[in-house]
């Protein structure tokens, strides 16, 4: 189970650098105003937002691979448990969907990690 959790952590990282990229540097081009839904005005216009959410992404992302290669479980849990707050948060304020490609792959590694300790 170890090795499990290790791999969902791993996939969780990876999905928020992914997040980093389209949020900071492909905004305003077709793969982040396709997930956005923005005309390229609306989208010039929330890039700074956007750059900011991708940083956020980009520490989370930081984060969890710290955590992996300190193998540290008070570390995994504390940063497994921002990726949920913040998908929980984006869903309630943002779109819904947030909550199935943040909050839900931060949880089933949340609920790897633990069943592994």
């Amino acid at each position: 189970m170890h090795t499990v959790a290790q791999i969902l952590i791993g996939l969780v990282a990876a999905l928020h650098t992914y997040f980093l990229v389209l949020e900071m540097f492909l905004w305003q081009r077709p793969p982040g105003r396709a997930l956005s839904g923005f005309d390229a005005e609306t989208a010039r216009l929330t890039a700074p937002l956007a750059a900011n959410q991708g940083l956020y992404n980009g520490f989370l992302a930081a984060g969890l691979v710290w955590a992996l290669v300190v193998d540290s479980l008070a570390t995994q849990v504390f940063f497994l448990v921002c990726v949920i707050v913040a998908g929980v948060f984006g869903a309630a304020t943002a779109n819904q969907r947030i909550l199935f490609a943040q909050a839900l792959p931060g949880a089933l590694a949340l609920g790897a990690a633990l069943l592994a300790a």
